[in-house]
């Protein structure tokens, strides 16, 4: 059962944000112009210089008295937690775990496979940046140090109404993993208050990702840019950015062009796919040339026959990592976020993408993906042969992909 529908809203203002390199002085610059609020979560928040001038950043501001709320994954971040204590908890930065690994139990609980793999950052309730560019440098890998050209990756920088929707989102996550850790303080509290049940109530809605209640006057006023602010989380919306996608889909005219380093969807999602391409709608594939995880790489390729056999384009970007999960529809549907096409984004972990309908919008982004693409190696045949060594690779991943998720709780056919 798919999720719900995005829900549009005009009055924004958005910015196409390429790397890093783009996203931290813009990011960097909001948080040091910040006077009450500041709310981030990311899944990597590394400790090399560019993590370090934004970790340094938001601790001034703490210092300043602007509160400062950061929410990092417990396994992305795992490595730098220390260090990011040092730099921003003697400033008053409220730092909060999101499923912690510190305890060698914790490895095999089954909820551990959910991870925190959204990218987002709000100030002062005005401006928020949303995407898939974790605080690390561009040109850094975790598996395979520094290199010469740039990760392709992008964010957008959003103001209107949907950045309470974002902060929202933020708030959540950090309560959700506060809680985790202070839970016999909560629970503590909660008895000895006055009012036990209505202050659970407020601590479970502070829990939740909703949207937002609007008043008359927010909802009358409809600038230019359309947008839709969407989350796939474990609650009630887990389906969402897949459904946005196959929406899109299954009304392509045109094009589809799709960005993703991790590509193995579901058949639902394949089929849509397929589907726009035998009507005659121009489908590309962007994925990774350049792999960095030898199992996401076979899961994608073996893939391959299926959909080449159909009219699918398929192009694998070779420059650098690819690291973008971005998607545009015909000529004013465009997405953009963290979630990739894989079952850890689109059945586990916690996303969020932004889907933007506007002409001017999605004409930058796939101008990007065209110059993307024209940079990458054209897949003419799959890389695999048809015999039994293909299937048995194809059987492979889907075993792998089956056990996965059946030991994270996910039961059904992916």
């Amino acid at each position: 059962m798919l999720g719900a529908r995005p829900k549009f809203e005009g009055g924004h203002e958005v910015a196409l944000l390429r790397g890093g390199d783009a996203l931290f002085p813009a990011m960097g610059e909001a948080i040091a112009r910040a006077r009450h609020t500041v709310w981030l979560a990311t899944y990597i928040f590394h400790d090399d210089a560019v993590a370090q001038t934004l970790a340094l950043v938001l601790a001034e501001a703490a210092r300043r008295g602007v509160q400062v709320r950061v929410v990092v994954d417990g396994f992305g971040s795992k490595t730098t937690l220390g260090a990011l204590r040092g730099w921003m908890g003697e400033a008053g930065v409220d730092l909060a775990v999101f499923r912690p690994i510190d305890r060698w139990w914790r490895w095999f609980s089954p909820g551990q496979a959910r991870r925190l793999h959204q990218k987002l950052c709000v100030v002062d309730a005005d401006i928020a940046f949303v995407g898939g560019i974790n605080l690390i440098a561009d040109r850094n890998d975790l598996h395979h140090g520094w290199s010469d050209a740039p990760r392709l990756d992008f964010a957008v920088q959003v103001k209107g109404t949907a950045v309470a929707e974002v902060e929202q989102a933020v708030q959540a996550i950090w309560t959700r993993a506060k809680l985790g850790h202070v839970w016999r303080d909560e629970v503590a509290s909660l008895a000895r208050s006055a009012a036990p049940v209505a202050r659970a109530r407020r601590l479970m809605q502070r829990m939740r990702i909703v949207r937002p209640h609007r008043r008359a006057s927010e909802q009358a006023a409809q600038p230019p840019v359309s947008l839709a602010f969407v989350v796939r989380d474990n609650l009630r919306q887990r389906r969402s950015i897949e459904r946005a996608y196959m929406e899109a889909f299954q009304h392509a005219r045109e094009r589809i062009d799709m960005v993703t380093p991790y590509f193995y969807p579901g058949r639902s999602f394949r089929r849509a796919l397929v589907r726009a391409a035998e009507r005659g709608v121009r489908v590309r594939l962007l994925l990774q040339g350049k792999i960095d995880y030898r199992i996401a790489g076979l899961a994608a390729r073996v893939l391959y026959d299926e959909l080449l056999a159909k009219g699918v384009e398929i192009h694998e970007y070779v420059p650098a990592y690819l690291h973008a999960k971005v998607a545009v529809v015909d000529e004013d549907w465009a997405t953009l976020g963290s979630s990739n096409i894989d079952p850890l984004s689109l059945l586990l972990n916690l996303e969020a993408n932004v889907v933007v309908h506007d002409a001017p919008f999605a004409a930058q982004v796939a101008h990007e993906l065209d110059v993307a693409i024209a940079a990458s190696r054209k897949v003419l045949a799959p890389p695999y042969s048809t015999g039994w060594l293909a299937v048995l690779r194809r059987t492979f991943v889907a075993s792998v992909a089956h056990w996965f998720l059946r030991m994270a709780g996910i039961n059904g056919r992916y």
